[in-house]
């Protein structure tokens, strides 16, 4: 159940698992509040975290303007998951060799174009790539990119399949039953980057132009309005970068399977699978009106929806259907949420406790992945149990394998 803050604009419903949120996001929370287009209250999702401009794990909803910043730039940003027909007996008693197959298969981490450098390998095979990038979804990039040159993002076709840094990940899970879940999250790469990069800093000119940036409570929620030529290029350019996320962890997707195949044995793909944004915009109806609803870190939980709540590296994950709550505007948290930056992470998280978090499952037990070891965010059990009101749980996963970005 949501606690409720009045604010200076329209009020704050916050799932708050029981303690007030962060202070820097309290405050982030209540800027966006007082913005004039937001329509009813900012809801707060129980992993709500400090981000730019807008917390990680809000969602508002917005009539006659959207903010870019609120989006975000890793646009389109979700997660997959494919269950499986293998179960655990499949797997062999050492899972090194499946993890080294995997990073093999997908690029992941720092990479530039899908590789160590512009005449890397192809996150996807170059055939699927290109037949993606050269039909529908490269003719509206070329479209968007033809007006705004500086959206361009050269490496197209080399960024679908690749997974990226950070939080991003993949994973192989058991569920309550034992079945072999694939799951991953990623998003639109360097594409979705460059074009809410860009944008952002054209809404910002916007309010510059218009002598509006002085009545912004933070200058990152600088926004485009409606029925103008920027805010219809932004929706475009927003909208195909959701597309090529889910292209993208398709791709990923594809891959992971075939080595499954190839390493543990031939399967067929169970009887669910999920493919959700958590960082996107969407036209929506809520409360009587046509809305634009930003999803910041949340995942849209209508009655009925399926969606995927990650916990961390080292603390399962769930699927849930969602109830359908008009308070979150049908939404859910996408995540556990951090507790620590990645900085604060690194400086007090020693190799030796990640390696206990992470024992029994196969992954990276090195200094480069601290910022995302399971002290680093909060805990999913009290995420979970404070949004029993938004979603009900249909499976939990435990996993065995985990590849990092």
């Amino acid at each position: 159940m949501f606690s409720f803050h009045p604010t200076d604009g329209v009020p704050l419903k916050l799932w708050d698992s029981a303690q007030l949120f962060e202070d820097g996001a309290m405050q982030q929370l209540r800027n966006v509040a007082r913005l004039p287009f937001v329509h009813s209250h900012i809801a707060g999702m129980p992993d709500v975290h400090w981000g730019l401009g807008a917390t990680v794990g809000s969602v508002m909803a917005t009539k006659g303007a959207i903010v870019p910043a609120a989006v975000g730039v890793d646009i389109g940003c979700g997660m997959m998951a494919v269950c499986t027909s293998l179960t655990a007996n499949d797997l062999p008693d050492n899972l090194h060799t499946i993890r080294s197959a995997i990073e093999a298969a997908v690029p992941h981490g720092r990479t530039h174009n899908g590789g160590p450098d512009d005449r890397g390998a192809w996150g996807a095979a170059p055939a699927s790539a290109t037949m993606l990038t050269s039909g529908e979804l490269g003719a509206r990039f070329r479209k968007i990119v033809a007006k705004h040159p500086k959206a361009n993002h050269k490496a197209l076709d080399r960024h679908l399949g690749t997974l990226g840094t950070g939080n991003h990940f993949i994973e192989l899970c058991l569920d309550e039953n034992d079945r072999l879940w694939v799951m991953l999250h990623s998003g639109s790469r360097g594409a979705g980057n460059r074009i809410g990069t860009y944008f952002i800093e054209l809404a910002k000119r916007e309010m510059e132009r218009w002598h509006i940036t002085q009545y912004l409570p933070d200058r990152d929620l600088a926004y485009l309005v409606e029925h103008t030529e920027l805010f219809d290029d932004y929706v475009e350019a927003v909208g195909w970068a959701q597309d090529y996320a889910l292209a993208n962890r398709q791709l990923m997707m594809a891959t992971v399977l075939d080595v499954l195949a190839a390493y543990v044995r031939p399967f067929e793909p169970g009887d669910v699978a999920v493919n959700c944004h958590h960082n996107y915009v969407a036209r929506e109806h809520h409360y009587g009106e046509n809305l634009l609803v930003t999803r910041k870190g949340a995942v849209r939980a209508r009655k009925g929806d399926l969606g995927i709540i990650p916990g961390s590296m080292g603390t399962g994950s769930f699927i849930v259907e969602g109830l359908g709550n008009a308070d979150s505007f049908c939404s859910c948290s996408h995540g556990a949420g951090r507790t620590m930056s990645r900085g604060a992470a690194r400086k007090t998280i020693t190799l030796a406790q990640h390696e206990a978090a992470m024992r029994g499952i196969e992954a990276r037990l090195d200094s480069g992945v601290l910022d995302e070891s399971p002290a680093a965010y909060k805990d999913i059990g009290a995420v979970m149990k404070a949004q029993d009101d938004l979603v009900v749980i249909r499976h939990r996963l435990r996993q065995v394998v985990n590849v990092k970005g």
